[in-house]
């Protein structure tokens, strides 16, 4: 790796579809200390996009293509289709490459312990790119839950819901089991890693999934109850055919509850070709008509309780701590491990959902 102070860190991409040219090169090119150097996609017009977007940026056809230059390189980024996160990230980590991988790590939380353990032993960085951890809603509840305004939190509801009453297809939406497609993988894992990251460790799952949507194969309407060790129940929702959006939280307390409606601006504003560089000062921040509010005893939508600010989104800070992480050799912002106990819940909640019945995590993790 390239130690030399002052001296921007090399990132290779792998994957220029959504995830890529939206989330993940647009953060990099905005984070000081590192440089896109790389792009990886098999199609020419995304390779156009790619360079028209960041104009330094060399464009290669295949993974194997960024790997073999990995001398050249301090980082890669893994943003292609879910299946493929394994196998690139252990070729990535076996040519001696830190990693940053897209949620989900894996389609198993076995798979993602055998990641961990295989960067641990080459001394490398792995890492989940989970930035709905630094959304401007999320950012707001774990300060009110820190700062005790709540009381002790009884209940978390988490929804992330959208109105898509046609299925868009490809291999999100896909029921082929090795494509890890379906709303509990996408969705559902930020949902969960939100819950683990606030509350801890969860003993309990229950799962309603269902594919609602005519010509839809993947789940696209799934619920899940947790059971956290410290004794929150979180109730999560994700769904594509909500037709009245429900609160994005709903946080209740044995003081106070707060509940906030809308989802974080960072991701429209970065499909709109807008920069956190451009403006820092406004990044992720929201009107105060947007605010939620924090009460208790009354609906906030009859003027209930107390407006809140909501803190700006930062999604900048994912790319700028493992930045630092790789500079320092501390820790990166969310680790494989995480990632590995966000797993081991919705592979408990796919089988409370298939038959029907509360499973402990135990049993998850002894038959992995």
């Amino acid at each position: 790796m390239n130690d030399s102070p002052g001296t921007p860190l090399r990132v290779g991409l792998i994957g220029y579809g959504l995830a890529g040219s939206v989330f993940h090169a647009p953060l990099i090119a905005a984070t000081g200390g590192l440089v896109l150097d790389t792009v990886s996609t098999g199609s020419p017009d995304r390779q156009a996009q790619a360079r028209a977007e960041h104009p330094q940026v060399r464009t290669v056809a295949t993974p194997d293509e960024v790997l073999a230059r990995a001398g050249e390189l301090d980082l890669v980024v893994i943003a292609s289709p879910n299946k493929t996160h394994v196998p690139l990230a252990t070729a990535a980590l076996e040519a001696g490459l830190p990693v940053v991988v897209d949620k989900p790590l894996s389609g198993t939380a076995a798979e993602a312990e055998r990641l961990a353990a295989l960067a641990d032993d080459r001394g490398l960085l792995l890492s989940v790119f989970q930035n709905r951890r630094w959304d401007n809603d999320f950012r707001t509840v774990r300060k009110l839950i820190t700062e005790g305004a709540l009381g002790d939190v009884l209940r978390f509801e988490s929804r992330f819901e959208r109105w898509r009453p046609k299925p868009k297809g490809g291999w999100r939406e896909s029921g082929d089991p090795a494509e890890i497609g379906g709303l509990l993988y996408d969705l559902g894992s930020h949902v969960a890693d939100q819950a683990l990251a606030l509350f801890g460790p969860v003993t309990h799952v229950y799962a309603e999934s269902d594919v609602r949507r005519p010509g839809a194969e993947a789940d696209d309407d799934t619920f899940l109850a947790l059971t956290h060790a410290g004794g929150v129940r979180s109730h999560l929702w994700v769904s594509a055919t909500t037709a009245q959006l429900g609160p994005r939280f709903r946080v209740l307390g044995s003081r106070a509850g707060y509940v906030k409606y809308g989802l974080d601006p960072q991701e429209a504003a970065l499909r709109e070709g807008r920069r956190p560089g451009e403006d820092p000062a406004g990044w992720g921040t929201e009107p105060e008509a947007s605010w939620g509010r924090l009460g208790a005893g009354e609906s906030p939508l009859t003027g209930g309780g107390d407006p809140v600010p909501t803190l700006p989104g930062d999604y900048p800070a994912y790319y700028a701590a493992v930045a630092e992480a790789l500079r320092t050799g501390g820790r990166p912002p969310v680790s494989a491990r995480e990632a590995a106990a966000t797993l081991r819940v919705l592979e408990a909640a796919k089988a409370s959902a298939a038959e029907g019945r509360t499973v402990r995590i135990e049993e998850t993790e002894e038959s992995a």
